[in-house]
């Protein structure tokens, strides 16, 4: 993630000490009588975001308390620590991030005192790739900095793999005599994370083009990487830009038109006003494709999951690429 993007995050760690771990005592010495705290949960997991957050669920439910740092609906990249934030990950057994540039404030965080039982970085658990700009592609209003990595690894179902068994491996590890119970949650995420791979690989074997175009930002080299194809889009992946240029966008508008591009995308939380340009201009459909990082407050509610968004990317990619 870019530099201008990330100066919205929380750079204060540092100064949360003794208070705060008082706080987390009185927290849990504060539950109501005649239920069981959550600070006596078998395992205590905290996420940053949405698709850690599903993937621990998943692995640890019926024995793991589990919690997602950033709010439903909120757009992932203003998220902001509290000071009850820290507490939580400060003590919980397990506290799942995503890693990189952008979360320099948990490097800050668990370098300051008392830490979590296990940390997992999902930038840790698979290989990754440094950012780039496309053709076409409104940069970002900054030079001079060095690469910096992708952070969008959840994005490939084939990383999605590789995570859930990095979480699945560590709460064999917190709690070894949850194991049936573990690898049996594992096992069926992990099928049901290997037929959306598959489908994603029917729908580009089957497909009449490659490529895709983005009204917007693109948090998908992952997933473009994993399938073979080509991409177009307004801004990178965390872009903090919010008005393409002119040539951006009729560069965009030219790459519908010439290779008759059928679906323009946008992501969630977005205003679509590029995309809307973009389908205005050539006759294309405008569809949403869900990065995952985070979902609304009503999908979140009903359980969503992680599995059921990809699902309906699979649906999404099939109309782009006819």
């Amino acid at each position: 993630m870019k530099k201008k993007m990330k100066k919205t995050l929380f750079h204060r760690a540092g100064a949360v000490g003794m208070a705060v771990l008082m706080l987390a005592l009185c927290l849990c010495a504060c539950e109501p009588a005649g239920r069981e705290s959550s600070c006596e949960a078998a395992v205590k997991i905290v996420t940053t975001i949405f698709p850690a957050y599903d993937f621990a669920r998943e692995v640890g439910k019926d024995f793991a308390d589990v919690s997602m740092l950033l709010k439903p609906g909120t757009e992932s990249h203003s998220y902001d620590p509290s000071p009850q934030d820290m507490i939580r990950i400060r003590s919980c057994d397990l506290f799942i991030y995503v890693g990189g540039e952008s979360d320099e404030w948990v490097r800050d965080l668990l370098s300051s005192g008392q830490q979590p039982k296990r940390v997992i970085a999902l930038m840790d658990c698979v290989e990754t790739v440094k950012e780039e700009t496309v053709e076409g592609m409104t940069p970002e209003e900054e030079e001079g900095e060095e690469e910096e990595y992708d952070e969008h690894v959840w994005t490939s179902p084939k990383n999605a793999e590789k995570i859930v068994e990095k979480i699945t491996q560590t709460l064999l590890e917190l709690a070894p005599e949850k194991k049936e119970t573990i690898r049996k949650n594992s096992d069926a995420l992990g099928k049901e994370l290997e037929k959306i791979d598959a489908s994603f690989q029917e729908v580009v074997e089957k497909a009449a083009r490659k490529t895709l175009v983005f009204g917007d930002r693109f948090p998908f080299r992952y997933f473009a990487d994993a399938y073979g194809l080509t991409y177009y889009a307004a801004f990178p992946g965390c872009s903090a830009e919010t008005e393409p240029s002119a040539s951006t966008i009729g560069f965009l508008i030219d790459k519908v038109r010439s290779e008759k591009i059928p679906v323009v995308f946008t992501i969630e939380f977005s205003s679509g006003k590029v995309a809307d340009t973009i389908c205005e201009s050539t006759g294309a459909k405008k569809l949403e494709f869900h990065s995952c990082h985070n979902v609304s407050k009503e999908a979140f509610e009903q359980g969503v999951t992680y599995v059921q968004l990809m699902q309906k990317n699979v649906e999404h990619l099939k109309e782009a690429l006819s």
